[in-house]
């Protein structure tokens, strides 16, 4: 008999992709250059030219056996001394090799980490706006997913409502910052207030609550921004990291998993990381990818562009009369709707060829996300249009 909980699944629209997949084929019909698509959170700039020379040097040097042949479960041992020492240049940790554990991208670690640290049936916190995929992130790995409400006015973490959902069956937190979908980056004296109330709490229910840091936008921050290193405020964290949006390599799906080193039980969380590998088929990353990223780590795309397009559309919007807290970081704004639904909003700006993404689906109503990694030609042609439909609702 065909899962049934999977085919459940077939019935929950995954509602950026159709709305990606509405523009292409509206496209079609009036032209790309008509159509105003802030639907996708893919990155809109090249990977570095270090990627593809360092990919090329492999391919013409390296022994194609040990190149193209299985990793150890682990990842290579190289490529994790090569994450662990950029983290520790970067952000002044003291991180070894074996407190790294390869993954096929952010979304492979989460999994791994999710697992590791609780049992099925445990709760996990998160804050909205969160990412949408949190929800079968967690219900796959049988865990009761819990979302803090947001604080709109800042996007900081709702304190008083996360302190009241807090219990001894939580096992770990889960935050994103740099946030997708606001934008926001969570301020060193919001991480230092949750890392006082999280060792607080595990020390009055006798367990330790992991905080699992999810940082793909972690490069992406712009001027005059605190981003502190959240490992560096909470000894239990294990961060889960992605090259995606750092160096534009989304497709190739390489991302690591990080554990503190002062983690009270991280050597035992490192190995058993592979044995979850094994009930859940992630067996590793691409060999060829793990030797790239750990050659070009420390690199980045032109990822300026993202603070740019920033710029012109919050001044922009602003001036139009929308209310939006300014994102500090990633490629996305949260404007709030001009009207209670947000998804009444979206259909209408639909109406336009302008599509945006309601913020039902990260758990935040009223508003709507734009994902702006897009060319600067599109949202300045994109701009009249959010202009229009500010004077129709009156803004």
């Amino acid at each position: 008999m065909i899962n049934q909980a999977y085919t459940g699944m077939l019935s929950e629209k995954d509602i950026i992709f159709e709305i990606f997949q509405y523009s292409l084929e509206k496209a079609k019909e009036v032209g790309p250059e008509n159509i105003y698509d802030f639907s996708l959170g893919n990155p809109s700039v090249p990977a570095p030219a270090s990627v593809n020379e360092t990919i090329s040097e492999l391919l013409a040097s390296a022994d194609p056996l040990t190149l193209h042949g299985y990793s150890p479960s682990f990842g290579i041992m190289e490529v994790r001394q090569s994450i662990a020492d950029s983290l520790n240049q970067n952000f002044n940790c003291h991180y070894q090799a074996s407190d790294i554990f390869m993954t096929i991208g952010a979304a492979g670690a989460l999994a791994h980490a999710l697992r590791a640290v609780t049992n099925p049936g445990d709760e996990v916190i998160t804050f909205a706006p969160c990412f949408s995929e949190y929800k079968p992130y967690t219900a796959g790995a049988g865990l009761k997913l819990t979302l803090v409400p947001a604080d709109t006015a800042s996007f900081q973490i709702n304190f008083e409502a996360f302190t009241r959902l807090l219990s001894p069956s939580v096992s770990a937190v889960l935050i994103n910052s740099p946030n997708n979908p606001s934008g926001v980056v969570y301020s060193t004296e919001t991480i230092d207030h949750l890392a006082r109330i999280l060792t607080e709490k595990s020390l009055e229910y006798g367990h330790p609550i992991y905080l699992i840091s999810d940082e793909p936008y972690r490069d992406i921050v712009f001027s005059g921004t605190d981003s502190p290193y959240i490992a560096n405020h909470y000894k239990d964290t294990l961060t889960c990291y992605s090259f995606s949006k750092s160096l534009s390599l989304p497709g190739e799906r390489i991302g690591y998993l990080a554990v503190n080193p002062e983690c009270e039980e991280g050597k035992c969380i490192i190995e058993i990381c592979p044995q979850i590998s094994r009930t859940i088929g992630q067996n590793g990353p691409a060999s060829l990818m793990q030797r790239t990223a750990a050659r070009v780590c420390m690199d980045t795309a032109e990822l300026s562009i993202y603070e740019k397009n920033k710029d012109i559309l919050y001044k922009a919007l602003s001036d139009y009369g929308y209310y939006c807290v300014e994102p500090g970081g990633t490629f996305y704004m949260f404007p709030r709707s001009p009207e209670p639904d947000a998804f009444a909003f979206c259909e209408k700006a639909r109406g336009k060829n302008l599509m945006v993404v309601p913020g039902d689906i990260f758990g935040c109503p009223g508003h709507f996300r734009i994902a702006y990694c897009v060319p600067t030609e599109r949202i300045l042609n994109a701009l009249p249009v959010f202009k229009e439909l500010a004077m129709e609702y009156g803004l």
